[in-house]
């Protein structure tokens, strides 16, 4: 088994940013990290070389891809790249992208402006809903920070690597592909990234990943609405967007939010979903509006734009989805289950129409 050591002699081949001297002779290493025979190497660069220190990334993971013993490699580079001219709209169909994502249709990003409203449940049910209508569907977890696709399916397996080596196979349940930097971190190590390592990782989830053929990508976008996000939003060349919020005021301000940063990247919004939009006791049957109750609809009417429906603070969605099964995935018959299926059959016929035109592409370093 081979180690940092390795790794670094390794990378003795490599010239670093200068072109003359070897690459861990330079400091630009900022982190490496080995886990089950793949190797994830980043690279510090002067935001103003990252063009031009693609070579030197390429050069540097296929370095490490022939080191005896590795079953793949990844290398990042920690710098942002300045702003490209915007590019004209196109057609989704004619619209260019990444090696992993010459066959999927259609990229659906599930957002929220702040945590803690449900998005990612949300998310999980949306994509198998979608899977049970009959569509080819992946679900990227982009929430480096706080990854919630390994608990919401029960999934503890790494991801395996392509026979070449140069992308990832996703892993598969309840009829929906998956990936999450969740199944490469262990569930307790902190994620301490900055935000140019964040976007180059969330960048190389969706370009080096085996996707195969996807009629919808639904991707978990972190909550908020600062640079990782507005980056993500163009870079995954997204379809369209859903907003999730809760009823209440505070919630509601993000999510209106939320809904100004896709406008503003010229990204379709799909529709607001309420989620936590009443309690039911399931006891007495009594109705509780814990949190308000119509704040999501009333947002979505004054933005002019779609309101997708409304999900229950229910015991059931959440003990579904701490233990791994989707209420959606499990009891797609169940009052819970209902309003996620009716979600996913609007956001079919949203992209069925076909006026869903994606934003123009940032790349990421």
């Amino acid at each position: 088994m081979f180690n940092n050591d390795d790794v670094m002699a390794v990378l003795r081949g490599v010239a670093g940013p200068d072109g003359r001297t070897p690459l861990p002779e330079t400091g630009a290493i900022s982190g490496v990290s080995i886990r089950d025979g793949k190797v994830f190497v980043s690279i510090s660069v002067d935001p103003q070389q990252a063009r031009s220190a693609e070579p030197m990334r390429a050069a540097a993971e296929a370095a490490l891809r022939r080191l005896p013993g590795v079953a793949g490699a990844s290398v990042v580079l920690t710098a942002e790249r300045p702003p490209q001219p915007a590019a004209p709209r196109q057609p989704a169909h004619a619209a260019s992208k990444g090696p992993g994502q010459e066959k999927i249709k259609r990229v659906i990003a599930v957002s929220s402006g702040k945590g803690g409203v449900g998005k990612s449940t949300t998310a999980a049910n949306l994509a198998i809903g979608l899977a049970q209508l009959g569509l080819k569907v992946g679900l990227l977890d982009a929430d480096v920070f706080g990854p919630s696709v390994p608990k919401l399916f029960a999934l503890t397996e790494r991801p395996e690597t392509s026979a070449d080596g140069k992308s990832m196979i996703p892993l598969e349940k309840y009829g929906v592909k998956l990936m999450s930097i969740g199944f490469l971190v262990p569930e307790d190590q902190a994620v301490i990234w900055r935000g140019p390592m964040v976007m180059s990782a969330i960048s190389q989830l969706l370009r080096d990943v085996a996707w195969g053929e996807l009629d919808i990508l639904v991707v978990d976008m972190p909550p908020g609405t600062g640079d990782v996000q507005l980056s993500l939003a163009q870079n995954a060349k997204l379809s369209g967007a859903i907003v999730v919020s809760t009823p209440q005021d505070l919630a509601l301000i993000d999510a209106r939010r939320g809904i100004a940063m896709f406008n503003q990247v010229d990204v379709p919004i799909l529709g607001v979903f309420e989620n936590m939009s009443y309690f039911l006791c399931p006891h007495c049957g009594g109705r509780s509006e814990i949190f308000a109750h119509g704040g999501a609809r009333a947002s979505a009417a004054q933005a002019g734009v779609p309101f997708l429906g409304e999900a229950p603070l229910d015991m059931a969605i959440r003990e579904g989805s701490d233990a791994g099964r989707p209420v959606a995935a499990v009891a797609p018959d169940s009052a819970q289950a209902a309003p996620y299926l009716a979600l996913a059959a609007k956001v079919r016929d949203a992209v069925a129409a076909g006026d869903a035109p994606k934003a123009p592409k940032i790349t990421i370093g």
